[in-house]
C-alpha cells in the first residue's frame, strides 16, 4: 500500500514537472528538426493568395465560352426548356433565348370557338293517331310541341319521335284509363307531355318527369313546368294605310282564336304565342295522383293544373312550385274538351 502511494507521488510530480518548464530555459534544438519562424509564415501566405489569384485569371480568360442552345447543339434532355416570348416572336421551338436549365412553359395560343355548331334537331314527329281520328280534335300540333321541346331535359329533346298514350277523343273520358297505358313505362327514364283543350278552345298543359300513377304523396323533379299556348290570328292593316300605296308590310297580331288550315286543320306555326313556366324552388309539390284527380304544381291550397276523375272538369291557379298565371282564359275553373297524354324516350 505504501509502495502504491509512493508511486502516484512520483507520477506525479514528474507530470508537474514536464507540463511546467523553467520559464528562463529554453527547448533543446533535436537533431534534424526545423522549428518554423515568423517569417516563414508569412511568406507561405503571400505565395498562396499569389497562386490563387493569377490561377483565377488564367483560368478566366483562357477558358472557351460556352455555347449556345440553339435547335442543333441543343442537347436532347433540354428540348422543352424555352422563354416564354408573351409578344408571340416564340414559336415553341426558338431556344437561343432560353436561361440554361430553367424550364419555361410553351407558347399555347389562345382558344377560339369552333365553327362548328351543335347538330341540328330533326323535325319532330307526332305517333299514335288513329286513322278515325280527325285533323281539328288533335291537341298537340307540330309547332307546339316544338315550343315544349325546346324546354325539355336535354337527353329527351333529341328524340325526334314522340308516341301517344293516351287520347280523350280514341280512348274515352277515364283518368283510370290513362294510369292503366301509362303503366307499361314505371321504371323507365322517360318524360310527359299532357295538353288539355278547354271548353273556349285554349290549349294547355304540363311536362312530367315521372310516370303519372296513383301515389299517397307528390313526387317528381324541378324538370316539371306548365305551359300554355294562344292563338293569334293576323289582322287586316289599319284603315289609314288601306289606300294608301306605301302600307309597309307589317304583321299585326291578336289573341283571337285563328280559324284551322282547311287541309291539315292545324294552324301555322306564325300564329302560335307560347308561354312556360318552369319550376320556382319554392317547394316540391311538383305532381301528386289520385284515383279522383291529377295534379300539377300546388301551394297554399291552390293548383297549378287539377284534373278530375271523368276528365270533364279541371282547375288552374296561381301555385308556388311554377309562380304561373292560370292557365285557362275561362278563369281558374274551366270545362275540359279534350286531354292528351305523350311519351318522350320510350
Amino acid at each position: 500500500m505504501s509502495f502504491y502511494t509512493s508511486s502516484s507521488s512520483q507520477k506525479t510530480h514528474n507530470l508537474n514537472t514536464r507540463q511546467s518548464p523553467d520559464p528562463d530555459s529554453s527547448p533543446a534544438s533535436s537533431p534534424g528538426a526545423i522549428t518554423p519562424t515568423t517569417t516563414n509564415t508569412e511568406s507561405a501566405g503571400s505565395f498562396y493568395l499569389s497562386n490563387l489569384l493569377w490561377g483565377g485569371l488564367f483560368r478566366r480568360f483562357t477558358s472557351e465560352p460556352s455555347p449556345s442552345l440553339s435547335p442543333e447543339n441543343s442537347p436532347p434532355t433540354l428540348g422543352h426548356a424555352h422563354t416564354y416570348q408573351p409578344d408571340g416572336e416564340d414559336d415553341g421551338m426558338n431556344l437561343s433565348k432560353s436561361m440554361d436549365g430553367v424550364h419555361a412553359p410553351a407558347h399555347f395560343h389562345h382558344r377560339v370557338p369552333s365553327p362548328m355548331g351543335p347538330p341540328q334537331l330533326e323535325p319532330l314527329q307526332l305517333l299514335g293517331f288513329s286513322a278515325r281520328t280527325r285533323a281539328e280534335v288533335r291537341l298537340l300540333t307540330p309547332a307546339i310541341a316544338e315550343e315544349v321541346r325546346n324546354l325539355v331535359p336535354t337527353r329527351l329533346s333529341i328524340v325526334d319521335e314522340w308516341n301517344l298514350v293516351y287520347s280523350l277523343d280514341q280512348d274515352g273520358a277515364s283518368l283510370a284509363t290513362l294510369y292503366d297505358k301509362c303503366d307499361r313505362y314505371r321504371g323507365k327514364r322517360v318524360g310527359f307531355v299532357l295538353a288539355v283543350r278547354d271548353t273556349e278552345g285554349g290549349i294547355f298543359g304540363a311536362y312530367l318527369s315521372d310516370v303519372p300513377h296513383i301515389a299517397p304523396n307528390y313526387f317528381g323533379t324541378g324538370e316539371c313546368f306548365l305551359w300554355r299556348a294562344s292563338v293569334q290570328a293576323p289582322l287586316p292593316p289599319p284603315p289609314s294605310l288601306i289606300d294608301s300605296e306605301d302600307t309597309p308590310d307589317v304583321a299585326r297580331s291578336t289573341t283571337i282564336k285563328a280559324e284551322p288550315n282547311a287541309a291539315s286543320g292545324q294552324t301555322n306555326a306564325h300564329s302560335i304565342r307560347f308561354k312556360a313556366f318552369p319550376y320556382s324552388g319554392v317547394n316540391e309539390y311538383y305532381m301528386l295522383c289520385g284515383q279522383q284527380f291529377l295534379s300539377v304544381g300546388a301551394g297554399d291550397g291552390r293548383f297549378g293544373l287539377w284534373l278530375d276523375s271523368g276528365l270533364e272538369k279541371g282547375v288552374s291557379s296561381t301555385c308556388q312550385t311554377f309562380g304561373n298565371e292560370p292557365l285557362s282564359d275561362e278563369g281558374e275553373k274551366f270545362g275540359v274538351l279534350g286531354v292528351e297524354l305523350w311519351v318522350i324516350g320510350a
